[in-house]
């Protein structure tokens, strides 16, 4: 007797998506993805069996397509895929989600973002957000009785980006002016914004005080110059916010003195392409870290350039670290640096070569006459 085969009318036509999928996951994957994925979930709700042939004939891939998709997912620890012996696919195993924004502690307790009910009289514990950038903060969940070990720790900067709560992320999207900025914020950057990216706007608007226009500014500045990543546009805003510049039209005016400032000292090292990330860091450092003036750096840039044609950025560099630790603050300074190293270099030994015998010679006191009646005779 054959198998036989049990179903019934009435079942759940329905495939569940995790909130959790839709909130951390979905955003950085592509159509394909996506599209795999859920294909996936509907495959296992209806227990049904499929094959890489069948997915790429559905979605009309290529099989390597559908492949390099569930590489994907399981590089994101969505599923693990099995193989036989001879490394052929024989299942996927569709794995629990972790939250990704979730801090990796060892042997730490899991904390709710909300309060139980009957604790209603307790703080809720905030989840700390994974820090995406060297200037966010996180903050370690201790318990009460080890406060008192805790190591003191150095001041977070004015400008540090905090850990925001989803409930503080729902608050600033229920504001009115919130939901046209987050529009422009996707037309700018082509794509569905993930709660990381609005937490990012938060705390533009929240921490940072920029406005509504300034915050559009920020996005298409950021934009315009290829960069779409919310890290960048961090540490960009971060910039405006040390510089006070609280209008855009502030902002364009910082911006336009940064790229005139750039593209100068780009020249005067003699490159006319716009910086790669290495060189922008570099002229970062001068300008920030060693805090000069543009005239300062393009002095030490010529002087680079009449001595090398080979790691300009870095010959640079060393010229200027020497120049921040010999107090080097204005042009004036350099030029009594050039006149001490010269008074201090060693003094050259005298050379008995060609051009002392001549001096030699033309001091010496010879009777021409006798010489010349010499020659005569000879």
């Amino acid at each position: 007797m054959s198998c036989l085969r049990i179903y019934q009318d009435n079942y759940i036509d329905a495939t569940i998506v995790s909130n959790r999928f839709i909130d951390e996951y979905m955003a950085e994957a592509n159509d394909a993805q996506l599209k795999i994925y859920l294909y996936l979930l509907r495959m296992m709700n209806a227990g049904r069996t499929f094959s890489i042939s069948g997915i790429a004939d559905a979605f009309n891939h290529t099989e390597k397509d559908v492949m390099r998709a569930l590489k994907y997912w399981e590089k994101c620890k969505v599923l693990s895929l099995e193989y036989d012996n001879e490394k052929n696919l024989v299942g996927i195993h569709l794995l629990e989600l972790e939250n990704k924004e979730e801090p990796a502690v060892s042997k730490a307790p899991v904390v709710s973002l909300l309060p139980r009910q009957e604790e209603k009289n307790e703080e809720a514990e905030i989840l700390p957000e994974k820090a995406e950038a060297k200037s966010a903060v996180s903050y370690a969940v201790q318990s009460p009785s080890k406060e008192e070990n805790k190591p003191p720790q150095a001041a977070p900067s004015a400008f540090a980006k905090p850990s925001y709560t989803l409930d503080e992320l729902k608050a600033f999207q229920e504001k009115e002016s919130t939901a046209q900025l987050l529009f422009i914020a996707e037309q700018y950057l082509g794509r569905t914004l993930s709660p990381s990216d609005m937490k990012s706007i938060l705390f533009f608007s929240d921490h940072l005080h920029f406005s509504d226009d300034l915050i559009d500014y920020l996005l298409q500045y950021c934009v315009e110059r290829g960069k779409k990543d919310f890290r960048y546009m961090e540490k960009v805003a971060i910039s405006w916010a040390e510089a006070n510049i609280s209008t855009p039209a502030e902002a364009e005016g910082h911006a336009s003195r940064y790229d005139k400032c750039v593209y100068s000292i780009m020249n005067a090292l003699g490159k006319t392409n716009s910086p790669t990330r290495k060189e922008a860091e570099f002229i970062r450092r001068w300008r920030e870290e060693y805090a000069f003036e543009t005239d300062i750096i393009i002095e030490s840039c010529e002087r680079t350039v009449l001595a090398t044609d080979r790691h300009r950025f870095e010959y640079a560099d060393k010229i200027l670290a020497s120049w921040k630790e010999a107090g080097v603050h204005h042009k004036a300074d350099i030029a009594k640096l050039d006149e001490g190293f010269q008074k201090n270099r060693p003094a050259k030994p005298a050379s008995d070569r060609s051009i002392d015998k001549y001096n030699r010679f033309m001091h010496n006191d010879y009777d021409y006459d006798a010489l010349e009646q010499e020659l005569l005779r000879n």
